[in-house]
């Protein structure tokens, strides 16, 4: 089904002025890591967008949502270090809760290591080099019930990160459903950049056998596409998966379905060859058919009526026949065999001038051919909407319109990218949503027990989008804007991250190096404020804040909570409280 997304008018606020920036001081705090961060700068054969995109622009701080303001990273040892915050000015150093086994210095293939929290107590792990480990970690952010097991660990091909995960019970089991994003070398692509992406589906489930409980693989499945997705996240239930991205992405079948598929398109394609051809002026349509060997004249059956037309040829089934897109004046319409064999039809249209967009109403067998007079013609009839000239006629009622009145962050990168809803069972899409210009910005959890929403840019404004996969009436509801962030974030060449607090009180994006940029909800004045200029009271104002860290390494983490932003640099760790606890 093709969807559309459906903005709550009330979230939308038309008066919205700008921000104003606030110098109020922000609270900021220091950890320096016993050991740097373990990032994995990109190897020479990682050369494409799609690699920049899924590893270059990796997010290495992760935060674990179902506890508040726990962080993770993984330190240059394979230790998976934790900073649980409670009191900011008590802060404890990053603590070690699980050491990977492999020695990671020995690969030279690999990705970063990767995390997902699906559940309250079971973690989902990646080292970087194609192995996958489910973690049981117990009630996490506290030393005392923190203890991660490993429960199932295995080898699951080339490296991968993990994109998503989310914990079901199913029929009385439980399951994990993990998304492993990994790009590809392609051999058959010879025009585009060489490689493709890979989104595996896997399914782990808790098996039984002699009171032996173990968890193994019961279903892998491969999604293929030409473009790193901006979004990719399972359903809670594990029945479905949605996702953003520029290029679509389809499952790949089994070599049997492959067969099926390929004989499907043989005849897609055999069909593709128009069966006539037709031209036309304002007085008549000439339509041509080629002709099987051996048909003399005597074999062609042409009728002709007023509003329709019938073709046959001796012992074939019927060659053309239908109502035509306009009346004829069928006695004077005539048909003649050309000397290369093919068939000529003659028709005089009954009303001379109005073009025919088509000859048999519903007919799509035939091709229209427009010689270049017409061509010429239609050009110039567009030519007043269009103009080279900077608004050559500024007081024209209805100037022509001009891409170069368009400021440079209005140009979109990409345009065409679409959300679309897998089905689990049939493995077919069940809902796009074409995103055009509604630029993708970022994801946040707002409830860890739903799945991940996404922002968009819808004009200049940024609108925060919920999935529903349980309700098919309401599956993406917009739950909160961000006014003008969509156009602030375009402005900002250098922005690494954007993030903003599952509460929605405020938006923050980094740049590469120091500067973070943070955007409050607008909140109601303690003073009185006039706008001099319209002579009116200003009742709410939305405050800008500038945090520029002490660092001079590029900032690889960022992560936001209600109250927090975590930004994490090769060798320090940073807290900026951006609001009160009250």
């Amino acid at each position: 089904a093709h969807c559309s997304l459906q903005a709550k008018r009330l979230l939308l606020d038309p008066k919205f002025e700008g921000y104003k920036l606030s110098l109020e001081p922000l609270a900021c705090y220091q950890l320096g890591l016993d050991a740097a961060v373990a990032e994995v700068q990109l190897r020479d054969d990682q050369y494409t967008l799609d690699h920049m995109r899924a590893f270059g622009m990796y997010n290495y701080l992760h935060l674990d949502s179902w506890y508040q303001d726990n962080v993770y990273y993984v330190d240059q040892f394979g230790r998976v270090m934790n900073l649980s915050v409670t009191l900011d000015t008590a802060l404890q150093k990053p603590r070690e809760v699980f050491r990977l086994p492999a020695d990671l210095t020995a690969y030279d293939n690999r990705l970063c290591a990767s995390i997902h929290f699906s559940s309250p107590t079971r973690v989902t792990l990646s080292d970087g080099t194609g192995r996958l480990y489910l973690i049981k970690s117990g009630k996490r952010g506290n030393s005392a019930s923190e203890k991660w097991e490993i429960m199932f660990n295995e080898e699951l091909g080339s490296p991968f990160i993990i994109a998503h995960s989310v914990s079901f019970v199913k029929s009385d089991t439980h399951s994990l459903a993990v998304l492993l994003l990994r790009v590809e070398k392609d051999e058959l692509d010879t025009k585009g950049s060489g490689f493709h992406v890979t989104l595996e589906w896997v399914t782990i489930a808790e098996i039984s056998k002699e009171g032996d409980h173990r968890y193994e693989i019961i279903k892998r499945r491969v999604l293929q596409g030409k473009s790193v997705p901006h979004y990719a996240a399972i359903e809670p239930s594990g029945g479905g998966l949605m996702i953003v991205s520029h290029k679509p992405f389809k499952f790949m079948e089994s070599e049997g379905d492959k067969l099926e598929e390929n004989d499907d398109e043989k005849v897609l394609n055999e069909k593709k060859d128009p069966l006539y051809y037709w031209q036309q002026t304002e007085d008549d349509v000439t339509i041509t058919v080629d002709l099987p060997q051996d048909i003399t004249k005597d074999d062609i059956k042409v009728r002709f009526s007023p509003d329709s037309i019938c073709v046959t040829l001796r012992d074939q089934p019927i060659l053309m026949e239908g109502k035509l897109y306009s009346s004829v004046d069928h006695e004077s319409c005539t048909w003649i065999i050309k000397e290369n064999k093919s068939l000529e039809i003659s028709l005089i249209k009954k009303n001379e001038g109005p073009r025919w967009p088509e000859l048999i109403v519903g007919d799509t067998r035939g091709e229209f051919i427009m010689d270049s007079s017409q061509c010429s013609e239609i050009a110039e009839s567009l030519m007043h909407l269009t103009s080279e000239v900077m608004n050559p006629d500024p007081e024209k009622e209805k100037p022509p319109c001009n891409a170069q009145e368009l400021e440079e962050c209005d140009a979109f990168l990409e345009d065409g990218a679409s959300l679309c809803r897998f089905d689990g069972d049939t493995l077919k899409v069940t809902h796009i949503i074409n995103l055009g210009s509604n630029q993708y910005l970022f994801s946040v959890v707002v409830n860890p027990r739903e799945m991940p929403c996404f922002c968009l840019r819808h004009d200049v404004d940024a609108l925060l989008w919920q999935p529903h996969s349980d309700q098919p009436e309401n599956m993406w509801e917009h739950i909160a804007t961000f006014n003008a962030l969509g156009y602030v974030q375009a402005s900002k060449q250098d922005k690494k991250f954007m993030a903003c607090a599952p509460d929605y009180s405020y938006a923050a994006l980094c740049e590469c190096l120091r500067r973070v940029f943070i955007y409050r909800q607008p909140t109601p004045l303690s003073t009185v404020l006039y706008n001099r200029k319209e002579g009116r009271q200003v009742g709410q104002v939305a405050k800008q804040l500038v945090a520029t860290l002490e660092a001079n390494d590029p900032i690889l983490g960022f992560q936001a909570t209600d109250e927090r932003l975590f930004v994490l640099t090769t060798k320090t760790l940073f807290l900026i409280k951006v609001n009160s606890g009250n």
